[in-house]
């Protein structure tokens, strides 16, 4: 009897001294589980973080957008001036005769390039009659001016013409008001005289008028 009671104290006594270790055991398996926690947490404020970000890009790209726009907006106030503003319409008419082609047509305002076209093998001269610009202006005076070159065009008897190729140019001062549309019809033509030679006669006229633009100024004249 004291025997049995001596194993049964001396087990229950193992027991208790195991009981540390197995409590030990059990905190350790529950460790990953809590480190587990705030992994996941970090990982979705990461993905919150990276929505707000793009959020703010797309934000960004239509607050530049709206400012281009009104970039564009106030270009167009300041050039018209004011709400009537000014205009000048440009047309090309060639009255040439067929011993002449032309090569190259250049047109500038205020020494900037409005229309340039280059075409040695005589398609220019298929363009006859067309409208140049037509643009909305600050008033003041403004100076059109034009560069046409041209080349001989003769055949049979006369086609020693193909050698001559010369450079025809002039130019002209605009005054735009306000309110007014200028339209200036430039004319290239051959210019009479006796005594003139070949390449002498083609000559640039100009035909300037301005009227209301509520007129309807704008068009053709």
């Amino acid at each position: 009897m004291i025997a049995k009671r001596f194993f049964a104290t001396v087990g229950l006594f193992a027991l208790w001294l195991a009981l540390p270790a197995a409590s030990a055991q059990q905190g350790d398996a529950a460790a990953p589980a809590s480190t587990a926690a705030p992994a996941a947490d970090a990982s979705a404020d990461f993905n919150r973080e990276l929505l707000t970000i793009e959020e703010e890009v797309h934000s960004l790209k239509e607050e530049v957008f709206r400012a281009k726009a009104t970039l564009q907006l106030l270009k167009e106030i300041v050039v018209q001036g004011s709400s009537g503003g000014s205009r000048i319409t440009v047309w090309h008419e060639v009255r040439l005769g067929r011993a002449y082609s032309v090569e190259s047509i250049n047109y500038f305002l205020d020494g900037q390039s409005k229309f340039g076209k280059v075409d040695p093998t005589g398609g220019l001269n298929q363009m006859r009659e067309f409208k140049v610009m037509e643009e909305a202006v600050p008033p003041g005076q403004h100076n059109l001016a034009v560069n046409l070159r041209l080349r001989g065009n003769g055949f049979g008897l006369f086609s020693y013409l193909k050698e001559y190729a010369f450079t025809v140019r002039d130019a002209i001062a605009v005054t735009a008001e306000e309110g007014r549309n200028c339209t200036v019809r430039v004319i290239v033509d051959e210019a009479g005289g006796v005594g003139k030679s070949f390449t002498e006669k083609p000559a640039v006229k100009f035909d300037l008028q301005c009227v209301r633009l509520s007129d309807g100024g704008a068009g053709q004249p």
